[in-house]
């Protein structure tokens, strides 16, 4: 399958990318051959071939999702730059907060 400039600028205008001639050129050669690579595996028979996810095999990408206690309050606020409320102190962008 093979893309002309005119597709090519079509696809850009609907972007919103302002590509150079030789880019545009440089694209449709591209966008043909990953149509042409797309066109090959439409032709193989991949009846039965489960649905890949990965590449590679990801083993214990995620832990179980299984609650466990909070951290302390203390704990988690006793690094903190400032503490009010309870809380994290955060400075509003126009205000400079010293602790």
């Amino acid at each position: 399958m093979s893309i002309d400039r005119e597709q090519v600028l079509h696809v850009a205008k609907l972007a919103r990318l302002e590509l150079s001639d030789e880019e545009v050129g440089r694209m449709a050669t591209e966008l043909s051959s990953v149509l042409d690579h797309i066109e090959t595996i439409g032709k193989l028979d991949l009846d039965g071939v489960p649905a890949t996810t990965h590449v590679v095999e990801v083993a214990n990408a995620l832990r179980a999702d299984v609650p466990t206690p909070c951290l302390p309050r203390e704990v988690a606020l006793a690094n903190a730059p400032a503490v009010q409320d309870d809380g994290f102190l955060v400075p509003s962008p126009q205000a400079t907060v010293t602790p």
